[in-house]
């Protein structure tokens, strides 16, 4: 089963929430912020805790942790019920959308009697917004995207979540007696940053102890079909998920279909055309060599299915060859290796399957060596219980030792994001702290350094003889997020500019489906980096992936070097760069363009910017 971990943690970011809607202590709803954040993080499940375990969570007082006893013990919990009570749920679901959140969402419910998502929008396209305190000239404007940004990501699911899930599907079918094979396809084997639904494929003789087995998880909340080669169900999270049962023989064939994309998959298909054969997720077949079966071949590099001018061998239901439409002799579908062979490819690693040059690349023998998450020799973005994080310092070295890391950067949040509350006595004893424990793990170099805040003119927080002690500095935009495309342009070069700053951290500041990218000139951005010889950062948090896969494919093309970071405020976030890694890998990124897969000694060179120029 899923942790109850992030359904806990949903719980009481709503609590926290619905007091402050409900003009509840500002401090009180803090804390419920930072024990969300502190269940979700924590790395044991919650739901093998008693009241005394929970309390062992750093963040989780006595009064938390009997709310969430209470809803391990019940499913409810009773305060968040009689704060619900209190807001109609139309109201709460303006909270969830981007420039909105609970204070504004009361204001226009209690102004304007606006109660929905639909009528706020209704309300700012009759321009009523004006009429509430607090919403200004380009209010509107802003709301309108955030409800646009929100209805995008409806249906889609963050790819951590969706791996979660697909893992657990993966390993309950994989143990059924007679499986021999089981994966997950489709974009989540992409590494795509949301997921719509998740496919799962397996090779069984007898496909039912499978088809039963995915329909009795408990995260199955409904079945939507079922047959010997086919079934779908709705887990509890909304999420569909199709299991697919091929023949042994044919497992090649189908994971490549089913991986997609369905761009690559055309070009595929064209390319079989050509070759006088056709492709489809049964097998490379030869081609007929009659009129009917040219017409065949043409609709299946089209994309059509079977019956429209594609390959009719068996249908969705296992059914058998269709209506008189003859195939030639199967020459591979075992393996995707051989597939992509008998079509005079190399195997095509899932995250390039996009039709951006893959299929070129490969015929000129020209595809990268893709990083990979065992590349990494550390992470220079992460955060302590100093600022913001829920985990000692200690904790965060241990796990991160433990990942095998050669070096690993504390960066905790400089001054001028006034709420962490950092001044120069903190970080400079932190600093201490640090040396006091680099013998800890002797393997490991600890590096201590800052995420500084890029202020709307690119300065940053502390002056450059502060900054000059420093091992390493991430920056990062973390205000100011509404300013005009040249300001931000101009404020991020600036930063670039800075001799005392390596890396750019989350440079559009997006939040997948909650915070749309800042209006900025990536270009000129990239331009900047690579003559500065500046790194930017893929962050790998879930909720960010910023860089976007697209941005990072061109910022390589200007030089770029990049750093995949965790931006981990957890230990358990430390996992992240699996995602990263992801999206550096639909970038078409090396280990050369990623400065934190370097040795020791390279990455230090790097870092002496003021060397270098």
């Amino acid at each position: 089963m899923t942790r109850l971990n992030d359904q806990v943690q949903e719980l009481l970011q709503e609590y926290a929430d619905l007091i402050s809607i409900t003009g509840g202590d500002a401090f009180r709803a803090r804390a419920y912020e930072k024990a969300a954040r502190a269940v979700g993080g924590y790395p044991e499940d919650v739901a093998g805790l008693d009241l005394k375990g929970l309390q062992q969570i750093p963040g989780v007082g006595k009064s938390t942790a009997e709310k969430v006893a209470q809803y391990l013990a019940t499913g409810r919990m009773e305060a968040l019920e009689t704060l619900r009570a209190k807001i109609p749920a139309g109201v709460r679901e303006m909270m969830a959308v981007p420039s909105v959140g609970p204070k504004r969402a009361l204001a226009l419910y209690r102004d304007l009697d606006i109660a929905s998502v639909d009528q706020l929008a209704e309300a700012i396209r009759a321009d009523r917004l004006s009429e509430v305190a607090g919403f200004g000239e380009r209010s509107g404007e802003k709301i309108l995207h955030g409800i646009e940004l929100m209805r995008q990501s409806g249906g889609r699911t963050l790819l951590d979540a969706a791996t979660d899930q697909a893992e657990q599907i993966v390993a309950a079918i994989t143990a059924v007696p007679g499986c021999t094979r089981c994966t997950y396809a489709g974009s989540l084997r992409r590494m795509r940053e949301t997921v719509g639904d998740i496919d799962v494929l397996a090779t069984a003789e007898d496909s039912e102890p499978l088809m039963t087995a995915l329909t009795e998880l408990p995260s199955v909340a409904e079945v939507i079909a079922r047959g010997p080669t086919k079934t779908s169900v709705r887990t509890t999270k909304g999420l569909q998920v199709d299991l697919r049962v091929v023949p042994e023989e044919d497992w090649g064939a189908a994971l490549v279909y089913f991986t997609g994309s369905k761009a690559h998959n055309i070009k595929l298909r064209t390319m079989a055309v050509r070759a006088g054969l056709k492709l489809s997720e049964y097998g490379l077949f030869e081609a007929v060599g009659d009129a009917k079966g040219k017409q065949s071949a043409k609709g299946e590099a089209q994309g059509k299915p079977a019956g429209k001018g594609g390959p009719k061998t068996k249908d969705a239901t296992g059914d058998g060859a269709g209506s008189g439409e003859r195939e030639g002799r199967k020459v591979v579908s075992a393996t995707e290796e051989e597939v992509y062979a008998a079509l005079g490819l190399p195997w095509i690693a899932p995250p390039l399957r996009e039709d951006r040059g893959e299929v070129e690349a490969a015929l000129r023998d020209e595809l990268p060596e893709l990083v990979t998450e065992a590349d990494l020799r550390g992470d220079l973005h992460t955060h302590t219980d100093l600022t913001d994080g829920l985990a000692t310092l200690e904790e965060m070295i241990d796990t991160a030792a433990a990942r095998g890391y050669a070096y690993f950067a504390v960066t905790d949040h400089a001054p001028d994001l006034v709420m962490q509350r950092m001044t120069d006595e903190k970080m400079l004893a932190q600093r201490e702290q640090l040396r006091e424990l680099a013998g800890r793990h002797k393997r490991m170099r600890l590096l201590h350094g800052t995420e500084l805040n890029i202020g709307p003119d690119g300065g940053v927080d502390w002056p450059a003889e502060f900054l000059a002690g420093f091992d390493v500095c991430v920056a990062s935009v973390h205000s100011h997020f509404g300013a005009d495309r040249a300001t931000q342009t101009r404020r991020l070069i600036r930063a670039c500019e800075n001799p005392h700053v390596h890396v750019i951290g989350h440079l559009t500041t997006r939040r997948i489906g909650r915070r749309g990218p800042i209006d900025v000139d990536l270009d000129a951005v990239f331009q900047a980096a690579a003559r500065t010889g500046t790194a930017i950062e893929i962050n790998s948090s879930p909720q960010r992936l910023d860089l976007r896969d697209e941005d990072a494919l061109r910022a390589k093309r200007f030089g770029v070097k990049f750093s995949i970071d965790s931006d981990a405020h957890a230990t358990g976030h430390l996992a992240y760069p699996r995602y990263g890694i992801g999206t550096a890998q639909r970038a078409w990124l090396t280990t050369e363009d990623v400065i934190n897969t370097w040795p020791w000694q390279r990455l230090k060179r790097f870092l002496r910017k003021d060397a270098l120029r």
